[in-house]
């Protein structure tokens, strides 16, 4: 009886995750036109296109085999404490300006990153997974397909804080508003936006 009983509280465990995450939120109608201009303007922030377009010039004529060893170096200073590349990039203006736009908006944002024209980090609120997003979904529906892009990903369910997030990733176009320069993400809290989207009683 008492495997029995251990069994069914296994059971019972495991299926809470499942139950705590409810429906998936619809993605794509939270984050409305209007949150994506309200986006649009805190990214239209000097420091943003400015950091873009210096590392563009900076490393613009870099090839795929340095990229790979940067992307390289990234993940393996997640391992250790010696973290040149990742200090330099967290420690940018930039990583410093949407830190305060994260942590300014109180749980909505849950991590914010810009991309260059080769999709790698210009700045971060926080260390991502890899160093180089050129070969994922969030540069390649933005940045290649034109300035005005604009690409939010399916839901996921975040087990450990308990939240439903997506993704919005974004273009980002220089003054003229038409010439491609990087890219964005935006990690939204969607049990966040939810709750704010919810009529005050």
């Amino acid at each position: 009886m008492k495997l029995f009983t251990n069994a069914l509280a296994i059971l019972a465990v495991s299926a809470l995750p499942a139950v705590a995450a409810g429906p998936a939120p619809d993605a794509k109608a939270l984050i409305s036109q209007d949150f994506i201009a309200k986006t649009r303007e805190w990214l239209a922030n000097p420091i943003v296109p400015l950091s873009v377009k210096a590392q563009n010039e900076r490393i613009g004529n870099i090839g795929q085999a340095e990229i790979d060893a940067l992307d390289k170096q990234w993940v393996q200073e997640r391992e250790v404490d010696d973290k040149p590349l990742i200090s330099a990039t967290l420690s940018a203006p930039l990583s410093i300006y949407l830190l305060r736009i994260q942590a300014r908006n109180l749980g909505l944002y849950t991590e914010i990153f810009v991309m260059d024209a080769k999709g790698l980090n210009v700045g971060q609120s926080s260390i991502t997974g890899d160093y180089w997003q050129g070969d994922e979904a969030k540069y390649q529906k933005t940045f290649p397909t034109g300035a005005d892009a604009v690409f939010i990903d399916d839901p996921e369910w975040d087990d450990e804080r308990k939240i439903w997030i997506s993704q919005l990733n974004l273009t980002l176009a220089d003054e003229d508003g038409k010439t491609p320069i990087g890219a964005a993400t935006v990690e939204v809290n969607l049990t966040e936006l939810m709750r704010r989207s919810q009529p005050a009683s």
